[in-house]
């Protein structure tokens, strides 16, 4: 079984920083791509930022330049770094990972979810 823990959310001024930190554990053969997606109530879950084993990376639109994302591979571990943010940034943040658990079978993780308030 894989399990993805998230932390590092919480409330922040509008303009500040927050970092997101996911760690992923258990029966782990190789772990793929990455990344953090965001849910606003009422509407569905988006990509926020992706990053493959390799180191590539991809961001929506709103957060370019503003959010930079990272992972250790190492440690099954991705980062996202928050900047500038804004009260639109508000959501539950989830992290995901594509792992397999064996060399022939694989699937995609998510964690519990961490809130980030953006609010003065």
């Amino acid at each position: 079984q894989v399990q993805l823990v998230e932390s590092g959310g919480g409330l922040v001024e509008p303009g500040g920083s927050l970092r997101l930190s996911c760690t992923a554990s258990g029966n782990i053969f190789k772990t793929g791509i990455m990344g953090w997606y965001r849910q606003h109530p009422l509407n569905q879950r988006e990509s926020v930022a992706t990053i493959t084993d390799r180191g590539n990376t991809n961001y929506q639109d709103s957060v370019m330049g503003r959010f930079t994302v990272s992972r250790d591979n190492a440690k099954n571990t991705v980062i996202l770094d928050m900047n500038d943010l804004k009260p639109e940034d508000t959501s539950i943040y989830y992290c995901s990972a594509h792992i397999w658990e064996d060399s022939y079978s694989s699937r995609d993780y998510y964690g519990q979810g961490i809130q980030v308030t953006v609010s003065s």
